[in-house]
């Protein structure tokens, strides 16, 4: 979901939000930058791994737990079972807003086994598809798709949290936040400029991002609680 394929509405959310977000800033370095454009080499492109494998699972989770449907938790659990995550790296975080100082306990996205776990419970008294999804439990950990880096984070409503992250140039970025789905958060990456990268709004909580950087450089993410409940969530880095 990058930030060219948004809407006019959403593309003025975003100048919005990126305004609200560098203000108070010095105004002469970044005028000094405003030259500069978005530090992303257009038509480029990679191979999606883990990251992505793990935002879809998200998202199919997302849908099957809303509807009901056993099966679709089931291919969102495999999924997630299928993408090998270990802890990232300790990124510059801030936090900053008008909310409590500390979040009400928030329970973090759920991962493989609460998939596997509410499918079974969807499933109920079908004896069959309790089955096939303890089968696919049991298969779970066979080629497992690496280079995920994921850390966690609760965030209270009213506030907002800025990561600085640095990606290499030439080689291809991902990154996603991934929301427990508890709470509205608006989610935008810009580069060291203020150029918008990806946007998500609305009432989503999750935003998935790919882009090749044009050269070294550190990239933020703005994650803002925009609901009435505190929010936890996972960032996942390539």
């Amino acid at each position: 979901m990058s930030f060219p394929a948004c809407s006019a509405p959403r593309r003025l959310a975003a100048g919005l939000f990126v305004a609200a977000l560098f203000a108070g800033q010095a105004a002469g370095p970044l005028a000094a930058e405003e030259a500069k454009g978005p530090n992303i080499t257009t038509g480029a492109s990679g191979a999606a791994g883990a990251v992505a494998t793990l935002a879809l699972a998200q998202e199919l989770f997302g849908l099957g737990r809303s509807h009901g449907d056993a099966l679709t938790v089931l291919a969102a659990a495999r999924l997630a079972a299928s993408a090998e995550v270990s802890p990232g790296k300790e990124f510059k975080r801030s936090t900053s807003g008008e909310g409590e100082a500390g979040p009400d306990a928030a329970s973090s996205p759920a991962d493989a086994g609460a998939m596997f776990g509410l499918a079974l419970t969807l499933a109920a008294q079908d004896e069959f598809l309790t089955d096939v999804i303890l089968d696919a439990q049991t298969a779970t950990g066979r080629g497992r798709i690496g280079g995920a880096f994921s850390q966690s984070a609760s965030l209270a409503a009213g506030r907002t949290d800025s990561w600085e992250i640095p990606f290499g140039g030439g080689a291809y970025a991902e990154l996603a936040v991934l929301g427990n789905g508890t709470s509205d958060l608006d989610i935008m990456v810009t580069d060291e400029n203020g150029n918008v990268i990806c946007y998500e709004g609305g009432q989503e909580d999750r935003l998935y991002c790919d882009f090749v950087p044009s050269w070294d450089g550190f990239f933020f993410v703005a994650v803002e609680n925009k609901g009435a409940a505190a929010a936890a969530y996972d960032l996942v880095t390539n």
